[in-house]
């Protein structure tokens, strides 16, 4: 039996670019002698649909695209996620599900039974769980299809879940097991779905077919890293990452385990990558190409811009360098150096002039109070305003600058630096960037080395460093990952050596800041942990305030 995986970059909503773009590959899969091609979780929608699950219209549109696919099923079954109807009154109108077409029939339909509302997930907003478990007999093998999250109980382990889906099937005797996902990126996530994959051969002593989504949709990225695991417990083949792509395998050569191809991982180069298909995904999905954002000769925004040329190419980001009485020249200079290495289009706007517009016609009702953070904001609202007026009139998506560091204690100005369509390293941790643009200089010095290794600084009073705002961001970043990654309250990072009033005054930063982040725009996550849809927190709270 020949299995071929089908590792697409699907687009939430659109049903007929999702449908061509599988009948492709079940054309090429047929003329490569298939008998099973396999598409991801909700492939059909795409992944997560979210509250357009609530709509009619959507589920119609669903079911006719799987009806499409149905009419190429002669001579190949398609395995491919969609949503289905439930129809039982009681419980949630939808099933997440997995549908097994075969000579323009539907042969069977698999429902999702462990539905994850952690993080990201909020699957039992929308669907009802599954409550049967089969499995497929198809020339004359037995098939045990899950559902992403399904294969992820092993043995009742998780206490999320009172039922492990593949317990349920194993009575059945199935052959080899084929997992359909929807399962996005962080930079740990990875070792960990290996893992998994691993443990289940080694409780079942199964073959698994696992394939994945590949894309961005806005926040979430999808990796990919599909993978075929022999019943040794070794990966037969792992897929590259953040790249489609389509595989074909020969079930008795997986079963005899003949190969082992596994991707090489580096932390750095997998967030790079991530953000890379993150902001060229959102930009080409949304349909928009070009993009604009302020280049102050830092770090930040040298990291981004060096990201946005490599997801949409140098003639399509236009840097704004914008000058204050405080910026010190070499930055302006850094700000030109990295331009013209990266070879984008760059225009000086002084703020100069409407920032002391702006102090003359406020002075009178600052009732003498001296230069403080208002004067500060102020100039990064001039930047803000000027960013968005380019945007505006050029049609270009202003790219949000901010760190993960920064976001997090508020060292930022909404309506200002925190201004954007989309917000490139605000899952970065200051630290990190160091990282990242050391990567990306690792064979060219496109960011200039000056910018790497000045002190940072905000640069709107004299003589201004971070570090006259912030601890070191070496300790910051460590509090913070404590705090927001691994969920430590403060008792706990405190017995881990770190001074209590530094602890309690860097969290409480983080909890009364809330209220910033709520109006940014939306993060690409790297982490298991980022700012958005997957860290739901009070605005109001007394915890740590």
């Amino acid at each position: 039996m020949k299995i071929s995986l089908a590792q697409l970059n699907f687009h939430i909503g659109n049903f007929e670019g999702n449908v061509n773009k599988m009948v492709e590959a079940i054309i090429a899969a047929k003329a490569d002698k298939v008998d099973i091609i396999c598409f991801a979780e909700l492939a059909v929608c795409g992944y997560p649909p979210r509250d357009f699950l609530e709509f009619d219209d959507f589920i119609r549109m669903a079911e006719e695209s799987v009806h499409t696919l149905k009419e190429h099923s002669d001579g190949i079954a398609i395995i491919v996620g969609a949503p289905t109807k439930n129809p039982i009154i009681e419980g949630k109108d939808l099933f997440n599900s997995a549908y097994f077409l075969y000579n323009k029939e539907i042969k069977h339909i698999y429902h999702k039974s462990l539905l994850p509302t952690y993080d990201v997930f909020d699957e039992y907003r929308y669907f009802e769980p599954a409550e049967t478990f089969d499995v497929i007999h198809f020339k004359g093998k037995k098939i045990a299809l899950t559902i992403c999250e399904d294969i992820w109980n092993i043995g009742n382990e998780n206490p999320l879940y009172t039922i492990c889906p593949m317990d349920e099937i194993m009575p059945q005797n199935p052959d080899f097991m084929i997992n359909i996902s929807a399962s996005p990126f962080n930079y740990e996530h990875a070792e960990e779905r290996i893992h998994v994959l691993k443990a289940n051969v080694a409780r079942y002593g199964l073959p698994i077919f696992y394939v994945n989504h590949v894309g961005a949709q806005t926040e979430l990225i999808f990796d990919g890293g599909s993978a075929v695991m022999s019943p040794s417990g070794e990966v037969f083949e792992e897929f590259p990452y953040f790249k489609e792509s389509v595989k074909s395998f020969d079930l008795d050569e997986v079963i005899a385990g003949t190969k082992n191809i596994i991707q090489q991982k580096n932390r750095i180069q997998e967030i790079h990558d991530a953000i890379i298909l993150g902001v060229k995904d959102y930009f080409g999905k949304l349909g928009f190409k070009k993009a604009i954002l302020g280049l102050s000769g830092g770090i930040d925004s040298a990291v981004t811009c060096a990201l946005a040329v490599r997801a949409l190419g140098k003639e399509n980001v236009r840097g704004i360098l914008m000058p204050s009485e405080f910026s010190s020249e070499h930055s302006v200079n850094d700000a030109k150096q990295l331009a013209e290495n990266l070879g984008i289009q760059y225009d000086i706007i002084s703020i100069k002039d409407p920032y002391k517009v702006f102090i003359n016609l406020l002075s009178p009702y600052f009732d003498g109070r001296g230069f403080d953070v208002t004067e500060e904001n102020i100039q990064a609202r001039c930047r803000g305003l000027i960013l968005m007026a380019m945007s505006n009139k050029h049609g270009n998506i202003l790219l949000n600058t901010s760190n993960k560091s920064e976001m997090a204690v508020g060292y930022g100005t909404l309506y200002g630096d925190l201004a954007g369509g989309i917000s490139v390293i605000g899952d970065v941790y200051k630290t990190d960037v160091f990282n990242l643009a050391n990567y990306i200089n690792k064979e060219n010095e496109y960011i200039p080395i000056n910018t790497i290794t000045k002190p940072p600084s905000a640069e709107l009073r004299p003589n201004q460093k971070d570090s006259d705002s912030l601890p070191d961001y070496e300790i910051l970043d460590e509090i913070l990952f404590l705090y927001i990654e691994r969920q430590l309250g403060p008792k706990e990072i405190i017995m881990k050596g770190y001074d209590e009033k530094l602890v309690r005054r860097i969290l409480r930063l983080v909890n009364i800041n809330e209220f910033k982040r709520h109006q940014t725009a939306p993060v690409i996550r790297v982490s298991s942990k980022a700012f958005g849809m997957g860290r739901r927190m009070p605005i109001v709270g007394k915890y740590l305030s």
